[in-house]
Parts: structure tokens; C-alpha cells; sequence
């Protein structure tokens, strides 16, 4: 007996095997199924429902996917060798129960068990997103879970530069753009989405033909309108998150109240000089409580408010900010870390400091607390002559 028949036999004495049929069985009263094969042998199919993570990852990522070490794993490669030697490693790493699928992939498809083909990258995908496919937090499922997403950004200035811009490299699959706007030479100081060659467009335009310039290989669609009570709900019903860039208060009230009313999560954030800020809000989820009204019940008084002809910003301060509303709009999409829900993050530029306050949900907030329905109206505008 050579030396590698002599291993197979030690694992097959001490690592339990099951059969296609017990591992579908088991699988169906809770136990991981995972997949061991590389990608290239997974591309033509896989058990349903199974966790793909090719033999060289296994170690590295096992954890993330099982974090409890008393679930059952079922351990599946081609033919049901390269499994043995892969639950030998998870026994070593802890894990109380791991069995191996004799007969593997083959013995699946023999026994006509469900088989799911999973979505592939091709090869140019691949290369683009090649630093998000080396994440574990990310990887292939959570790249196609962004390239299937849908975005509404509202505003394709200041703040909406940065977010389209990082929202459209990252492969979001479909950003909507919502302004109203002309591109000016003023403008240029701050909204990076724009260029001189483009002074005169429409914002939605200038940006759209930005954002496919950089990854040609999404959907841009383009609203030249002003959101209102009487089209918010169409232009943002069909979105995974909408992310609020405006620079006006009647339409952050707006958008909070249509997103509640959507059950769609809002990504919040204001700049002024040297300030910004940036939360999450609303959606169906009790756990993105409160809502903007919770913390801002009220428009303030005109002469509280800023001019909406300029009050004047510091150009890299939507940088800041935009950047950290993108970064919660692609973590709420995949699902990861804690959002900043219930907590507003401020930013004191001259200080180069963050800081931190929690947001009480109210109660009795006209349209976030239970039982509440918010009316859509249009809130005059509301700043300094």
C-alpha cells in the first residue's frame, strides 16, 4: 500500500462520511454544507444551498462563515478525497462535528440531488474587483449581491460626487440619479462628478457620463426633476437604499418620510463650511430607528437656516463626508458591520475631529413611531433671504 493510500485509510478510520443523501438530509435539519471545490469546478454547479470556499481558503474564512464550532460541517470536493484532508483541518481547528461526503460532487449529481449553478464574474469583472473579491467580508456572493443592488442617489452635487463616484467603482448595479441642476463653473470647487467640458449640462447628464466613464459596465439612470410629494414615491419606490445628498431641508424631510412609507433605508449627511455629518435613517427594519423627524422634529426658523445661495463650504469637506455616506450605503447593501443608525457622526473639520451622539427615537415622531403613516407634502423652503 503506498503512502497515500495508507493516509486515506487513517482519515477514513478516524473522519466520519456520509452519503449524498444523508449529507441533503442533514443539511436540511441545519448542518453547513460547504463545498471545498476551486471556482473553476464550482462554475458548472454546486449543491443548493451549499457554502462555496475552495480548500485553500477554508482555514482562513471557516470561522466567519461557522462561527459556532458545535454545528454540524459537511465537508464536499470532487470525489470525496480532498474533503478528508479538509475536515482533518476543521477538527484541528475545533469544530466538534465534521463529516466528509463520500463520493463528492459526482456522487451528488449521480444520486439527481438539487444542484444550483452560481452566478460567475467573467474575466474582466474579476480584474476590477479583484481587492473586494480578496475580502472575505466581501468576496464573489457579496460582489454579485452589489452588482444586483439598486441605489438612489438624490442630488449630483457636492456631497453626491464622491457617493456616485466610489458607489459606481465598487459595481453597484444601478445607481439612480435625481437632480434638477445645471453644471456652473462654480460648482467645480467641490463637485468632482463635473468638469470644465461640461459646463451647461444638467447635472444628471454630466454625472451619468462620468460614472459609466469610469465603470462602463453598470446602469445609470438619469432624473433631471426636482423630488417632490407628488413624484417622490415613483423615483425612489424599487430601491435597495437611497442615499439623501441634498443641500435643502424640505427635501430631507421629504426623503424621510417617502423612505418610511418605502420601508427602504436612508443614508443621511449635511455639510456647512467646515462641519458635516453623516447617519442612517428610517427603512423597514425596527433597528434602523429613529428617523430624521426624531432629530429634527421641525424646520428651523429662516433666520436659523443658512442661505440657499451659498453658505459657503470648504471643497474637500464633501470628500469627507460623501465618502463615509457611501461607505454605509455599501455596508447596508451587503449586510455588514453596525450602521450608524441611531447615532450621528459629526466632523469638525478645523479640528480634523469626530465625534459622536447618540439619536433618541421618539416615541410620538409623527412618522416613524407605531401606527404612524407620514403624509408626502412639499415644506416651503426654508433658509435666510
Amino acid at each position: 500500500m503506498s503512502l497515500k493510500d495508507r493516509r486515506l485509510a487513517d482519515l477514513r478510520a478516524r473522519i466520519a462520511e456520509v452519503t449524498a443523501a444523508d449529507a441533503l438530509a442533514l443539511q436540511r435539519d441545519g448542518a453547513l454544507l460547504v463545498d471545498v471545490r476551486e471556482d473553476e469546478e464550482t462554475a458548472t454547479g454546486s449543491p443548493a444551498g451549499a457554502l462555496r470556499l475552495p480548500r485553500g481558503f477554508l482555514e482562513l474564512r471557516i470561522e466567519e462563515k461557522a462561527p459556532d464550532p458545535a454545528r454540524p460541517v459537511l465537508l464536499m470536493c470532487a470525489g470525496g478525497t480532498r474533503s478528508l484532508f479538509a475536515a482533518e483541518d476543521l477538527l484541528r481547528l475545533g469544530y466538534e462535528d465534521v463529516r466528509s461526503v463520500a463520493g463528492g460532487f459526482s456522487a451528488w449529481k449521480a444520486a439527481g440531488l438539487p444542484v444550483e449553478v452560481p452566478p460567475q464574474l467573467d474575466a474582466a469583472q474579476r480584474e476590477r474587483y479583484r481587492r473586494h473579491l480578496t475580502m472575505p467580508e466581501v468576496g464573489e456572493a457579496g460582489q454579485h449581491r452589489l452588482l444586483r443592488s439598486r441605489v438612489a442617489l438624490i442630488g449630483a452635487g457636492g456631497l453626491g460626487s464622491p457617493i456616485a463616484l466610489y458607489l459606481a467603482a465598487a459595481g453597484v448595479g444601478r445607481l439612480t440619479l435625481i437632480d434638477d441642476d445645471r453644471v456652473e463653473r462654480s460648482n467645480l470647487q467641490r463637485q468632482i462628478l463635473h468638469a470644465e467640458s461640461r459646463l451647461g449640462q444638467r447635472k444628471v447628464e454630466s454625472g451619468r457620463a462620468a460614472l459609466l466613464d469610469l465603470n462602463p459596465t453598470i446602469e445609470v439612470v438619469s432624473h433631471d426633476t426636482r423630488l417632490e410629494a407628488a413624484n417622490v414615491l415613483d423615483l425612489l419606490a424599487g430601491h435597495d437604499v437611497v442615499v439623501d445628498g441634498s443641500d435643502n431641508l424640505p427635501t430631507r424631510y421629504l426623503v424621510n418620510d417617502a423612505c418610511l412609507r418605502l420601508g427602504v433605508p436612508n443614508v443621511y449627511g449635511a455639510i456647512f463650511r467646515f462641519e458635516g455629518q453623516v447617519s442612517v435613517f428610517g427603512g423597514a427594519s425596527p433597528g434602523l430607528r429613529p428617523c430624521y423627524r426624531c432629530l429634527f422634529p421641525e424646520p428651523p426658523p429662516a433666520e436659523y437656516a443658512p442661505s440657499c445661495a451659498e453658505a459657503g463650504v470648504l471643497g474637500v469637506l464633501p470628500g469627507v463626508i460623501g465618502t463615509i455616506m457611501a461607505a454605509e450605503t455599501i455596508k447596508l447593501l451587503l449586510g455588514l458591520g453596525e450602521s450608524l443608525a441611531g447615532r450621528l457622526l459629526l466632523y469638525d473639520g478645523l479640528r480634523g475631529e469626530f465625534n459622536e451622539i447618540a439619536v433618541p427615537v421618539d416615541p410620538d415622531c409623527p412618522s416613524c413611531s407605531a401606527g404612524a403613516r407620514p403624509e408626502l407634502s412639499d415644506i416651503a423652503a426654508v433658509c435666510a433671504g
